[in-house]
């Protein structure tokens, strides 16, 4: 039995740039913005963003992840930085520990997508997973490799919030067509 497709409340989308430098004000943020620019490019409907920006700390970062989807009710929500190897790097791992499900074939795609512009890109750990009815996704710190990763992905994530939510995303048609099978009545 599948959920009603709602068309009418207004999406939030949650993002939180982890980056310890950027929480102290030692550097302006570019990946939180990068994201909701692209966010803007390719929705073709209203939404609201919330941003959160927190350091490279496990329990911070899952913190924040919950009350988006908890409580501010976020259908996705996208993380930048963090991601890579480094002993500070702990988005990926926070995102698993508080998802139910997790997706890993977001992960596998950007990082194919990535090693086609640095070979570097193996070094990453981004994830995806499912919390309640919402998504969330890892992506890297850069606004090149966002936009790069995001472009390897989004036609999956209009049908994916719509699985878990039941939740329709319109996308702008001129920039991206989400995939979405036909229907098997």
């Amino acid at each position: 039995m599948s959920a009603a497709i709602d068309f009418q409340a207004k999406l939030t989308i949650g993002i939180v740039t982890v980056s310890d430098r950027a929480s102290r004000g030692e550097y302006v943020d570019a990946g939180g913005p990068a994201i909701e620019d692209y966010l803007r490019e390719v929705l073709d409907e209203p939404f609201e963003t919330l941003c959160r920006m927190v350091p490279d700390e496990v329990e911070v970062i899952a913190s924040a992840l919950i009350e988006l989807v908890d409580q501010a009710d976020c259908r996705l929500v996208v993380t930048t930085g963090g991601t890579g190897p480094a002993v500070r790097d702990v988005t990926p791992d926070a995102t698993e520990m508080v998802c139910e499900k997790l997706l890993p074939g977001f992960g596998e795609r950007m990082r194919q997508v990535s090693l086609q512009y640095v070979p570097t890109a193996i070094l990453s750990r981004q994830t995806a997973g499912v919390r309640s009815r919402s998504l969330l996704i890892n992506l890297p710190g850069q606004p090149k490799a966002i936009s790069q990763c995001l472009d390897g992905v989004f036609a999956a994530i209009p049908y994916a919030i719509e699985l878990i939510s039941g939740r329709f995303l319109q996308t702008n048609q001129k920039r991206f067509v989400a995939f979405r099978p036909k229907s098997t009545k």
